[in-house]
């Protein structure tokens, strides 16, 4: 009989959706609890939306003088005058911690991508309440009176987790600027009864990362922003795993470094030792799971003479040069480009020794970094400018070379040029000399007396002089009257 009316209920909402009512359009409604409560109360703020599913919405606000304590959620549908209408609502739950007036701030929550304001209020927590038993039609048997049985409160009990909190690292030794990935996962057996799900998980990941996140390292972060469960094998166990939070980290000095203990709470339901078909099932309980402690070992570069200044890293070289056929005076372009697993970021540019064969430019730089499967690649380039002086053929290994260390061969290597130029022309050595010289005019600037003089000094000294030289003719002309 269940069965059939079922059917009925299904079959009558089938033959209304395909009459062509029309759902109302969509709503989005925040709702603040009472101005007053008392100290065993506690404080709501709910989201309604009305015609849509709730898909995504922020963290509701902290209040201060208030702890969040969950949240629950409902849902309803209406056919009225030939229209649907339905709603579903979320409430966060705050419970005060002490008496006294206390003030929600302005604050907004993105729903569905909609943003949402809220004036706020100020709540006055007064003393306690003796709370009174209502009368909760789903929470008793309504049949219970027919056969004379007594009501009697609902008992609840707790289902064992079978999951577990894990931060692991992909090596437990590295180098001094050798990268190491760290995972803080989630995993639930595929044999776990308990009902469970996160709860407030953008503000825990935070305050996790704070306190595993080394200061002495570079990190490389790969921003999980959906978590989903993928299946692993454990042992003989299947998991799901859902990755919390995944980065690499390259070591900036030789201390250990040690990832401390961290808790993640989870929203876990207790359920009811004697279930009926009417009522509430099921309770709302919190429960934190914690991590292991984990320490990575970092090991010193073996001795060399740029052990302080290298990447440390699994590296190869792309080059390419415009051309290998080349006219002294003439430019051409050549890339340096470094690419592999490692810290692309601390890749230095190639050192290039004074040569008078080649005017080489400082380089364009380029860096390109993928974080994907726990690993971190990338490449740098460095693009050149060069011109070259003085005819013959040159190997660019002569003055291109780039030093690494490879922990895969626990070793120094170097990245060499493999590419050949031929130049032809006449030398430009000279003409480049010649043309850094200004000429012997310009000699003569050395011999000067560069001491500023001002105008008025400088007319002094036109003055005195022109005196000086009318004194000499009137003298010589007065020597030449008497002889």
């Amino acid at each position: 009989m269940k069965q059939s009316f079922a059917n009925v209920i299904m079959n009558a909402l089938t033959l209304i959706l395909l009459s062509g009512f029309q759902l109302s359009a969509q709503d989005i409604r925040l709702d603040l609890g009472p101005d007053q409560i008392a100290s065993n109360q506690q404080f709501t703020i709910t989201i309604t939306i009305q015609n849509d599913r709730l898909e995504s919405y922020d963290g509701f606000p902290e209040i201060e003088g208030f702890v969040k304590r969950g949240t629950s959620s409902s849902s309803s549908t209406n056919f009225v005058n030939g229209r649907i209408s339905s709603s579903q609502s979320i409430t966060q739950n705050y419970l005060p911690l002490n008496e006294g007036t206390y003030l929600l701030r302005p604050f907004d929550i993105t729903v569905n991508g909609e943003k949402v304001s809220s004036p706020g209020k100020k709540i006055i927590v007064g003393p306690p309440v003796q709370r009174q038993q209502r009368y909760d039609p789903f929470s008793s048997d309504p049949f219970q009176d027919m056969f004379g049985r007594q009501s009697a409160p609902k008992e609840y009990i707790d289902v064992e987790a079978d999951a577990f909190l894990a931060l692991s690292t992909d090596k437990s030794e590295v180098y001094q600027g050798e990268g190491f990935t760290l995972t803080l996962a989630f995993y639930v057996s595929e044999s776990n009864r308990a009902d469970m799900r996160f709860y407030e998980l953008g503000r825990q990941i935070t305050d996790i990362i704070k306190n595993i996140k080394p200061s002495n390292c570079w990190e490389e972060n790969f921003n999980i922003d959906n978590i989903n469960g993928e299946p692993v094998q454990l042992g003989d166990k299947r998991y799901s795993q859902y990755k919390i939070f995944q980065a690499t980290y390259y070591p900036l000095n030789s201390e250990d470094i040690s990832f401390p203990s961290v808790g993640l709470e989870l929203i876990k339901y207790q359920v009811a030792k004697n279930p009926s078909f009417f009522g509430q099932n099921k309770k709302e309980d919190f429960e934190t799971f914690y991590s292991k402690p984990k320490k990575v070992k970092v090991v010193d570069l073996p001795p060399h003479p740029m052990k302080e200044s290298v990447a440390v890293g699994n590296y190869r070289l792309k080059e390419n040069v415009s051309s290998n056929q080349l006219k002294t005076g003439e430019s051409f372009n050549y890339s340096f480009q470094v690419m592999g697993e490692g810290n692309i970021s601390s890749i230095n540019k190639p050192e290039i020794g004074k040569t008078a064969d080649f005017d080489f430019y400082p380089p364009n730089v380029q860096q390109d970094i993928m974080r994907s499967n726990g690993r971190v690649r990338g490449t740098k380039s460095f693009n050149y400018y060069g011109i070259p002086n003085e005819p013959g053929e040159y190997r660019l290994s002569d003055y291109f070379n780039w030093v690494f260390f490879n922990p895969a061969i626990d070793n120094y290597d170097t990245l060499r040029s493999e590419v050949q130029l031929v130049v032809t022309g006449e030398s430009k050595k000279n003409e480049s000399i010649l043309a850094t010289d200004m000429g012997s005019f310009y000699d003569l600037i050395d011999l000067k007396d560069n001491t500023l003089v001002s105008r008025d000094q400088e007319g002094y000294f036109k003055l005195f002089a022109n005196i000086l030289i009318l004194l000499m003719f009137v003298a010589t002309a007065f020597i030449v009257f008497r002889k």
